[in-house]
């Protein structure tokens, strides 16, 4: 038996050329990155001379970050979808966009289409560790009314850029610099509803005013706010997504165990050019009332 990662729709103008040796090789837009992913620990299948036309290469400096060497610009606007999003590689070998999430994007648009069906004309989704914001501009620019959480000023600012080069109006998209603990917990308190809630937590983190956020003691409390504060009625979904986390995807899946419902389980990966090899991405799961 062989795993079966969760499906990708593909993303035009990105491509994971290649993998190994705890690095990948891939392009976005015109150019073509190297950094390090430590899930990739095979043989690459590209020759090395291929690697080295990299136009950037990370260099690790110490476990806090490290520099970018190569000719490509500091920032490039890439097309994801219907929008634009800024790339820009920063210190910590992150570029702005995550490519996996593209199967969680399209899901999104299925769970769009059913509300519509239902009568639904703008659902509204909430958007918790939005980061630089490609979830919350797809859905926006799809007709959903968006409530973007994060609790860095400085992804909060990218993301509000991601709209500004997609035409975005100024309030298609609600902006909330703040703790998605805290947040999640006063929608609570408010009887808020949404449609739609989107989990991307890292395994560890600091809240807007240095709110210590760790995915071992926070997931279960947040899942279950997240829970309340859907829609009572018709469909509605939660969207799921851990990476670098030190518990298994089974039991992820029991914080589940008695919601009803479909739930939807498996990896985000992506597949390579070179080879019928995926790379995988993190745990994802996908919960649903239809």
């Amino acid at each position: 038996m062989k795993p079966t990662p969760l499906p990708f729709p593909g993303l035009p103008g990105y491509q994971l050329l290649d993998s190994g040796n705890g690095e990948k090789l891939e392009r976005f837009g015109e150019w073509v990155l190297r950094r390090p992913d430590p899930q990739a620990i095979w043989a690459p299948k590209l020759d090395p001379w291929e690697w080295g036309k990299a136009n950037l290469s990370f260099e690790r400096e110490s476990d806090r970050g490290g520099r970018w060497e190569g000719d490509a610009p500091k920032e490039w606007e890439m097309e994801v979808g219907s929008c634009k999003v800024m790339v820009r590689p920063t210190p910590f070998k992150h570029v702005g966009i995550f490519p996996e999430q593209a199967s969680n994007w399209a899901w999104t648009e299925a769970l769009r289409e059913k509300l519509e069906n239902e009568g639904v004309e703008r659902p509204r989704m909430l958007n918790l560790f939005g980061y630089t914001g490609a979830a919350s501009v797809l859905a926006a620019q799809a007709g959903w009314e968006v409530t973007h959480v994060d609790s860095s000023r400085a992804s909060m600012d990218w993301a509000a850029e991601n709209a500004r080069l997609s035409d975005l109006p100024s309030d298609s998209i609600r902006w909330m610099l703040e703790d998605a603990m805290k947040f999640a917990g006063r929608e609570v308190r408010r009887e808020k509803h949404y449609h739609l809630v989107l989990l991307d937590p890292p395994a560890y983190g600091r809240g807007a005013k240095g709110e210590k956020w760790e995915f071992s003691d926070g997931i279960a409390s947040l899942l279950e706010d997240c829970k309340t504060i859907l829609e009572p009625s018709g469909s509605a979904g939660i969207v799921l997504s851990a990476y670098a986390i030190d518990f298994s995807a089974l039991a992820l899946s029991n914080l589940f165990s008695d919601w009803g419902g479909e739930l939807e389980a498996g990896e985000l990966a992506l597949p390579e050019e070179s080879e019928n090899r995926f790379l995988p991405c993190g745990y994802c799961f996908r919960w649903s009332r239809v």
